[in-house]
């Protein structure tokens, strides 16, 4: 599931018009760069939420075909957006047991893993990264370690982990800290390249860097 029902507010004006999603990093929309390397990775089947401007992403990536997947779209615009958990919730029915969630505003080259497991009585597996400068004292404690590091965006999640819970608006921190606490959370440390693609400033670096590796 690629998560792409933002506002994208700071990241405007540049998303007045255009959803964040679609919004071009070395030559083409963020969001195709996690549909290629999921694709690459072996994922055939792959969820995408949308919202603010939701139709023009529909429009853009139709049913998927031209990338060589299948796309299916869980539309939140009625909602105006659910929240990272209401809106997993709402896609539910068309996710698998075990499924990956990835942030649709982020850019890595991490390798996704199409035939992950997680352990026995796991609901959630998080990949942390290093502290980026508009997150300096870090989310998450990295498994085995006390030193707190930042969630990528990117995680394994049990179908169990949201079962139950009410339709609606949900954010999806304080069911990761349960789920903490109940010793059902691992992580994992990502030293590869990661970018939080929050504002017009950082999509422009990441435009100059890539320009050296395109």
């Amino acid at each position: 599931m690629i998560l792409a029902a933002g506002l994208g507010t700071r990241m405007r004006p540049l998303t007045n018009h255009t959803p964040k999603p679609l919004l071009e990093v070395g030559g083409k929309p963020l969001i195709v760069w996690h549909i290629e390397r999921l694709r690459d990775a072996g994922f055939s089947n792959i969820v995408i939420n949308v919202a603010y401007l939701g139709e023009k992403i529909i429009d853009y990536l139709g049913d998927g075909s031209q990338y060589g997947v299948n796309i299916e779209f869980s539309n939140e615009q009625d909602e105006g957006a659910l929240e990272t958990a209401g809106g997993i919730v709402k896609a539910l029915p068309l996710l698998s047991d075990t499924f990956l969630v990835v942030n649709g505003d982020i850019w890595t080259d991490f390798a996704y893993d199409n035939g992950f497991k997680l352990g026995d009585g796991i609901l959630a597996h998080l990949v942390l990264i290093d502290n980026p400068p508009h997150n300096p004292r870090g989310d998450f404690v990295l498994t085995g370690s006390r030193e707190k590091f930042t969630f990528s965006g990117i995680g394994y999640y049990s179908k169990a982990m949201f079962l139950g819970l009410e339709y609606g608006k949900r954010a999806l921190a304080p069911l990761l800290f349960v789920a903490i606490d109940n010793i059902k959370l691992t992580t994992e440390y990502y030293s590869g390249r990661w970018y939080d693609i929050g504002t017009p400033q950082r999509l422009e670096s990441l435009n100059i860097e890539l320009k050296e590796f395109i």
